[in-house]
Formats: C-alpha cells, sequence, structure tokens
C-alpha cells in the first residue's frame, strides 16, 4: 500500500469539486459508443455459449469469462446513469438504467437510492448501514456476543463475502426492497417491474434456448460478474489506509479522497470496469461519466499517489476486517487479538 506522500497531501486540500466540473459533460455520441459496443458483444457472447452447449462444443462455454467482464461492464454503465453522467439527460439516463437493471439482475431505483446514501456517508463511522459492506469498529466487535462474533466472521469471509454473497445479493435479497420497505411505493415498484422484467426476458430465453442452456450459461455468467462487482466494490473502501471519520470530524472531499482507493488496474480491467478503479476522483464528483475519469489522472497525476493499491497489493485487503480507531486504520482480526 503507498503511504500519502507530502505533496499529495497538500495537492488533498485544493478545490478538487470546482477543478473537476470541466470534465462533468459527457459526449453523447461516445456515451451511445459505449453502450453499444458493450451490449452488442455480450448478446453475441451469450449467444455463442449457447450454440456451443447445445451442440456439445463444451469449450465453448469458455466464453462466459468474457460475456461475466461485459455484465460488470454493463453494470457499470447503469451506475453512471444512476448518477445523472452518462448522458447527462435524467429521463434517458433513468430508463436505460432501468433497463439495464434487468440484465444486471439489479432494481435501478432501489440501488440508486441505496448507493446516493453510499456517496453522502462514505467513511462517516456514524452514518453506516445502507449501501456499502458492514464494518465494525475492533471496540464494537469485542463488545459483541460470541454468536454475534462467529456471524460477522461468517459475513466477512471471503467465501462468503465473494462467493454466497453475490449469489445471495443479486438472485435473491434484490427480489424485494430490502432495507427500503417503508420507504414509500417507489422501491416496491422498482423491484417489482424488474422483477417481471427478468421474469418475460427470462421466460423468453428458456423458450427459445431450453432451460438447462439458460442455466448453465446465465447462471454462471451473473455470478461471477455479481463476484467481481463485490470485489470492486470492496477494494475501492477496504483497504489499509483508508479513512473513517465521527460524523463531527467527518469532511466529504477528505472522506472522498483518502476514503476511497485508486484501484490501479491493467488497461484492459479498466476497460471492462468501466475505469470505476479511479474511485477517488469518482467519490470526488460522481457526475464525471466513466470513461473520463482517466482524463482526470492524466491532467492531475499528483491523484495517482493517493490511496494507490495495484492488483497483487488488494489481495492482501481480503484480511481487513475491523476499524482500528486508535490505529486509524483497517485491521485483520489477528491484528486485533494481538492489540487487545
Amino acid at each position: 500500500m503507498n503511504m500519502i506522500s507530502p505533496e499529495a497531501a497538500a495537492n488533498s486540500k485544493r478545490a478538487w469539486l470546482k477543478i473537476l466540473a470541466r470534465y462533468k459533460k459527457p459526449d453523447r455520441r461516445r456515451s451511445t459508443l459505449e453502450l453499444a459496443i458493450t451490449l452488442i458483444p455480450f448478446a453475441t457472447l451469450w449467444a455463442l455459449s449457447s450454440a456451443a452447449y447445445a451442440y456439445g462444443h463444451w469449450w465453448g462455454l469458455v466464453l462466459i469469462l468474457p460475456a461475466a467482464g461485459f455484465l460488470v461492464r454493463i453494470f457499470m454503465i447503469q451506475h453512471d446513469c444512476g448518477h445523472g453522467s452518462f448522458f447527462a439527460n435524467r429521463i434517458a439516463d433513468d430508463w436505460i438504467g432501468r433497463a439495464l437493471g434487468i440484465l444486471t439482475l439489479t432494481p435501478y431505483d432501489c440501488w440508486r437510492r441505496a448507493h446516493a446514501t453510499h456517496h453522502a456517508s462514505a467513511g462517516n463511522l456514524d452514518e453506516r448501514g445502507m449501501g456499502d459492506i458492514r464494518t465494525l469498529t475492533v471496540a464494537e466487535y469485542r463488545r459483541m456476543s460470541w454468536r454475534g462474533r462467529l456471524a460477522y466472521r461468517l459475513y466477512r469471509h471471503p467465501l462468503v463475502m465473494f462467493g454466497l454473497g453475490p449469489i445471495w445479493l443479486f438472485i435473491f435479497s434484490q427480489r424485494l426492497p430490502v432495507g427500503m420497505m417503508r420507504g414509500g411505493l417507489t422501491p416496491w415498484v422498482s423491484s417489482m417491474t424488474t422483477n417481471l422484467g427478468i421474469a418475460v426476458a427470462a421466460a423468453i430465453l428458456i423458450w427459445v434456448i431450453g432451460p438447462g442452456a439458460f442455466l448453465i450459461v446465465h447462471l454462471p455468467i451473473v455470478i461471477l460478474a455479481g463476484s467481481a462487482g463485490i470485489w470492486l466494490f470492496y477494494v475501492q473502501h477496504q483497504f489499509e489506509e483508508t479513512e473513517w471519520a465521527k460524523d463531527e470530524e467527518w469532511e466529504f472531499q477528505r472522506a472522498a479522497l483518502h476514503g476511497s482507493s485508486y484501484y490501479d488496474l491493467p488497461p484492459v480491467l479498466n476497460w471492462f470496469t468501466g475505469n470505476i478503479g479511479v474511485h477517488h476522483v469518482h467519490h470526488l464528483s460522481a457526475k464525471v461519466p466513466g470513461y473520463r475519469l482517466q482524463e482526470v489522472l492524466r491532467d492531475y497525476p499528483e491523484l495517482r499517489g493517493i490511496g494507490r493499491v495495484t492488483l497483487l497489493e488488494s489481495l492482501r485487503c481480503v484480511k481487513l476486517a475491523l476499524w482500528d480507531e486508535s490505529r486509524q486504520k483497517l485491521v485483520s482480526f489477528r491484528e486485533a487479538r494481538m492489540a487487545a
């Protein structure tokens, strides 16, 4: 993990909201192209995988892997739509986001509301609980009963977090507006219309290719893409040098810049993930389209030194589970136990 350099720390005091305002305007032709070069290859790979299964060419199922990558990219476009940054037209962004939600199994309006809460409170210890990964402080964990500790340890286990978790979230949990049951009619309409869209699309595809091919092809794509999505979201905030603060000390720009990572991925992975690894910039200004985030790094290279996590370094983030308020860093269960 890279420590924040003095130069980067000084630059963190710049008026980034004003600076990033010039990157907010999307190129609508570019947005249309990004949508086309994501949806068409996804549909093509899906069809080729189904054909490979139908004709007994099992080796062709390897196409499930890039198809899952394109599904991640579809979610990133849906994500930009949720921020109103893809076309910068609320009606267009919302309806594209809702349509893409059928493919990602994500009720768009529910997700947008939870994600807005996440952006408004990321890194605030007093505002945890919606749109984020559950994170306890060391003191909170020590006060729990053994059952509570066991449940939390299971929740944070990699097999649950990145294996069972995505299956539960995308296939089951998001079928109801969990956490928004009392949020009025909108969450219910979003969930139920998305469910209806998923059911109609699934019925048509099963009628065309059969239930076996549908399950063999589509289920792994959804699970792989879901696991990758949870992993990305995890690394973006669950890294050793992240920052959390109590409400009275929390400040938006600092929380965005230092509480979110710069996940420095290879170019091909940056493309598939819609540059969401440039997450500190995204949290500074969510209106910047994903395809313009690399422009910000190019023009302001000092941002590359803040919260940088490489692909190899990110693997070590898996062990982090508790926020140590005394050391102001995320620690593992073992480190917390040794410090007791």
